[in-house]
């Protein structure tokens, strides 16, 4: 949602918005901050738990999602979840000057500082009935959850996945920042304290901390210790740290974020595949998680690495970021799927190669839900579809660029160094989200974010419609031991015991939060372009 960089380096970063389309007619300003200001007491009044939000919900509230159904005491704080929502309403209180927004943001931060883990961090999941009620929920819905293995188990601490802990702390270090307000500032401790804890002496951090009993599932003892690049576990907790250093001046993150950056120069691989893996066990060698996740070199993980060394050059100005980056993109060309090969989506890349021998690995599925189901990972590749895309050429470039450049010319902006603007932008949401909310995402490409649409499709109720296509199976109990007759698996879901959210082709009406935010976030560039 945010470009980390950009919260670093620019005072502004209006440019970046996603600026709604021109309307037929200018829009008045006064149109444009009461729609504005309509939906958003809905949302706090109407749809809010105690200051938080999850995904979508239907229109009665009568079902809710996060990344699965929720309980109607529950907030998420995964993207598009609780944290987001604070921030679009710190831009809309920039943008407006409008109490309503910063008297929301507070709500959220309220409801975040609740959620607060002892240990500093957060879960997935807040459930405000308690304890008991989320023990009760990992039993039932996240159990049945075939392919969300990360939700079929309690383990009672905080995770580092999907940017739940860092989203976090990194809004509730811009409240601290709005007003220097002390007890801001305290959760923010206690979230740099969790970073700092984490981090393994090698410079790496595990998915979930601390760690409290053991999980096995199918055999594979738990992943969650393993040293973590997964949904950018690494490149977020470092960027969290540069962000404390540039804005609060404390220098005991300084060592630990160099040092996980210089981990990422250990972690790439010998040849033949000298790439990256999604996570490592502690002897820095490729190691298995989710049980359809096999220990691998993936070409979207070392086209993000490469991204992360070439950041890491701009800091440091140190050619030993940029020493194998030739290596991997060469890697990369060789194994990106020809123009004539590849899907009408445009995808251009396999998931899963060998460390070893280079080849591809195969997988799928049998079963058809979590209690009789199952992953595979081998040899078989026959059904195997591509399923990430990799800009290569982009990447290639921005590689020759830095590499021609001097260490002073690539480090004039590094925050590291202290260079560059020091204000953290007015506006932050520069970027439309959908984070893993399929909901936002199917409909972000038929929407019409013209300023005047959005005006004027905000419905009586005060928000704005979205088909949710994406819809779960209502649990009803453990799966049974056998597929049930005739069952065909269609890959997103399992048989109607399966609680994992799946795309239907068409769905009700509904809430969504993600584009709450999206259509906030375009009706406040259209504001800011008329200042």
């Amino acid at each position: 949602m945010f470009n980390r960089r950009n919260w670093l380096v620019s005072a502004c970063a209006l440019s970046l918005l996603p600026t709604a389309k021109a309307s037929a007619a200018p829009v008045p300003r006064e149109a444009v901050t009461a729609a504005m200001a309509r939906a958003t007491r809905f949302m706090t009044e109407k749809v809010a738990v105690r200051g938080g939000y999850v995904w979508s919900y239907l229109p009665d509230l009568s079902r809710r999602w996060g990344e699965m159904e929720a309980y109607p005491t529950m907030i998420w704080t995964q993207a598009p979840g609780t944290p987001e929502m604070g921030q679009i309403f710190l831009d809309a209180w920039h943008a407006t000057g409008d109490p309503l927004y910063f008297k929301a943001a507070e709500q959220v931060a309220g409801a975040l500082m609740a959620g607060q883990h002892p240990s500093g961090g957060w879960n997935y999941i807040i459930d405000f009935a308690g304890e008991a009620s989320l023990k009760r929920w990992y039993e039932t819905i996240g159990k049945n959850g075939w392919r969300l293995e990360e939700f079929q188990h309690y383990y009672g601490n905080a995770t580092f996945d999907d940017h739940a802990t860092i989203e976090c702390g990194r809004f509730l270090l811009r409240m601290h920042l709005e007003k220097g307000e002390a007890r801001y500032r305290k959760a923010v401790d206690r979230t740099v304290d969790f970073v700092l804890q984490s981090q393994y002496p090698n410079g790496g951090w595990p998915q979930r901390w601390p760690k409290m009993g053991e999980f096995t599932k199918q055999g594979h003892p738990d992943y969650t210790g393993l040293i973590t690049l997964n949904d950018e576990v690494a490149e977020e907790n470092i960027g969290f740290l540069l962000l404390v250093l540039q804005q609060l001046k404390d220098e005991r993150v300084r060592a630990p974020l160099v040092r996980a950056m210089e981990l990422m120069i250990a972690l790439q691989q010998p040849a033949p595949v000298p790439g990256w893996a999604m996570q490592y066990s502690h002897d820095l060698k490729p190691a298995p998680a989710r049980t359809y996740e096999p220990a691998s070199i993936t070409p979207h993980g070392t086209a993000a690495a490469i991204t992360q060394l070439l950041d890491y050059y701009q800091l440091t100005g140190e050619k030993k970021y940029l020493a194998r980056v030739g290596e991997a993109l060469d890697w990369l060309a060789s194994v990106e799927i020809p123009p004539d090969q590849r899907p009408a989506s445009g995808l251009n890349f396999y998931r899963n190669y060998d460390p070893g021998t280079g080849r591809l690995i195969g997988g799928g599925r049998r079963g058809s839900n979590a209690q009789n189901g199952e992953y595979w990972n081998g040899p078989d590749t026959s059904t195997t579809k591509p399923a990430k895309r990799v800009n290569l050429a982009r990447l290639r470039a921005r590689y020759a660029r830095l590499s021609a450049m001097s260490a002073e010319e690539a480090t004039r902006d590094s925050a590291l160094m202290g260079r560059g603007p020091s204000l953290l932008p007015r506006i932050v949401v520069t970027q439309a989200l959908g984070g893993s909310d399929l909901n936002v995402t199917e409909a972000a490409a038929r929407a019409d974010d013209s300023a005047l649409a959005l005006v004027t499709g905000l419905n009586a109720e005060g928000y704005w419609p979205v088909e949710l296509r994406t819809t779960s199976h209502v649990y009803r109990g453990d799966g049974p031991p056998e597929p049930p007759p005739g069952f065909v698996d269609r890959g997103q879901v399992g048989d109607v015991w399966d609680t994992s959210p799946f795309t239907e082709p068409t769905g009700p009406m509904g809430i969504s939060t993600g584009t709450y935010i999206n259509n906030m976030s375009r009706l406040i560039a259209y504001l800011e372009a008329g200042r």
